[in-house]
């Protein structure tokens, strides 16, 4: 596996500068799990790390204290004994610390959650350990990470005991953007046309976990078939462990997941907790922020409304994938997605899953509008069926402060998109009850979001403006 950090810039920064900083620095980083975490920690700092730990997942208190113990001897060079408990490791810790002698001492605690084992006593050793002595070393960057998002959030980052506002640097790890994940396969010799880079996005978000598992002799429906299809798949189980590591009551975060994953368009809080049939005063909408915060669910805003309307979406591409074709599929046939290439059920999930990519490159979206500096806000919209008209729903919103609204449609094809009359006539039907219904007084711009482009024609002139496959390809605007 390469050592070369991909993308990252800004994170980059961030690590050097509380490293070189004159304080003490406790910086957590969180993100779901396979984001890449760990290999940006381990390979920014590489041999500056004076100690490193993990997480045992599910391990027991004794486990992962002969761990620790076992780790703090490696670093060390000193016969530590097994601490009895956690309140003598950190001690032993800082016993190692102390005898580096160093102006700068770099620690790293990894899956940090896993090491809070019930009444293991873990949470307060470390409060003490921080509060009481490593926030008054100005050398000591103590980094921890968690893949546990939920803890990290309620635990650590939003704590309200003893460790409340005392993390230095919050850091959420998010998965690669196509530019990112491009290069990234680059350095495994990969080299795929954008159409192909897309399609594969599509089928496994920019997850570097996932996307280092792909094979260079093969094409993407090949690497797709074995890695979802073939007798000894890798990712055929990963969705229920991808749940059981992140949330401690897993069941109802994949029964969310599942009900959203039927709803192409959405659904209210509201909407879900009768679907689910969920009581009021529970903690529903900590579940749903906990999913937004692990990037499985976007929350967006219906044009117009407000925080009360909310709509969530779920918009982790693997997981649309693995629900849509995986979980259900009984067949032996190890080139099932091979053999779907011309089917209707795949032509329908590119449809929706290049929509979803296009909504996780909003800031390229604006940049090839050439409004990056223009305030802006995203929005979808979606009137029923009354009065004569058929209803309409518009996905993509950008509303500008430059008197002007971008009405996007967004187009999956392997050529350029040929707009038939037909087609325009309903767009510009969809924008007219659009302007009838939200009473704007703004341009309205049809604009096209496709991977070639558009086929000239008679009715192309009529779209305003135009991105492409490309255009998504751009680093994120600065």
């Amino acid at each position: 596996m390469t050592t070369k950090i991909i993308g990252r810039t800004k994170e980059c920064t961030a690590l050097k500068n509380c490293y070189e900083s004159d304080k003490a620095e406790l910086i957590a980083v969180y993100g779901r799990r396979r984001i890449g975490k760990t290999f940006l920690v381990k390979n920014f700092f590489r041999d500056k790390i004076d100690f490193y730990v993990t997480g045992i997942y599910e391990g027991t208190k004794q486990e992962q204290l002969t761990f620790f113990n076992k780790q703090l001897q490696e670093y060390s060079g000193i016969p530590y004994p097994m601490a009895p408990g956690w309140l003598d490791a950190f001690d032993q810790l800082k016993h190692h610390i102390k005898s580096l002698k160093k102006n700068r001492t770099v620690v790293f605690i990894d899956e940090l959650p896993w090491l809070d084992t019930p009444r293991s006593g873990f949470l307060k050793a470390f409060d003490l350990f921080w509060n009481s002595w490593g926030a008054d070393q100005p050398g000591l960057k103590l980094i921890i990470c968690g893949s546990a998002t939920t803890w990290m959030l309620s635990h650590i980052i939003g704590a309200k005991g003893g460790l409340h506002n005392r993390v230095t640097y919050r850091m959420k790890l998010a998965p690669f953007n196509l530019a990112e994940t491009e290069e990234f396969l680059k350095t495994k010799g990969i080299v795929w046309n954008r159409y192909q880079i897309a399609e594969t996005y599509m089928t496994l978000g920019g997850t570097p976990f996932y996307l280092q598992m792909l094979e260079k002799g093969l094409s993407p429906a090949q690497n797709t078939d074995r890695l979802f299809f073939s007798e000894n798949a890798m990712l055929r189980d990963e969705y229920s462990f991808l749940f059981r590591s992140l949330f401690n009551d897993s069941a109802i975060y994949r029964s969310t997941v599942e009900l959203l994953s039927r709803k192409a368009r959405g659904m209210t809080r509201s909407e879900m907790m009768s679907s689910l049939k969920l009581p009021e005063g529970g903690n529903f909408s900590q579940v749903l922020e906990n999913l937004c915060q692990c990037d499985f669910i976007r929350k967006y805003y219906a044009f117009g409304k407000k925080e009360r309307d909310a709509i969530y979406q779920l918009s982790d591409l693997y997981t649309l994938f693995y629900l849509r074709f995986v979980r259900n599929t009984t067949a032996a046939d190890g080139h099932l997605w091979s053999n779907m290439i011309d089917s209707p059920e795949r032509r329908t999930w590119s449809g929706y899953s290049f929509e979803q990519l296009c909504l996780h490159h909003i800031p390229q979206i604006k940049a090839g509008l050439g409004i990056s500096g223009i305030q802006s806000s995203v929005s979808s919209w979606y009137t029923a069926p009354a009065d004569g008209h058929k209803g309409g729903q518009i996905n993509l919103i950008i509303d500008r402060r430059d008197q002007t609204v971008n009405l996007c449609e967004m187009k999956f094809s392997s050529g350029p998109f040929e707009i038939t009359k037909k087609y325009l006539d309903q767009m510009q039907e969809r924008r007219e009850l659009f302007r009838a219904a939200t009473k704007t007084r703004k341009a309205l711009h049809l604009t096209m979001v496709t991977t070639y482009g558009l086929k000239p024609n008679a009715w192309s002139g009529m779209i305003q403006n135009e991105i492409v496959l490309d255009d998504l390809f751009a680093a994120d605007p600065k």
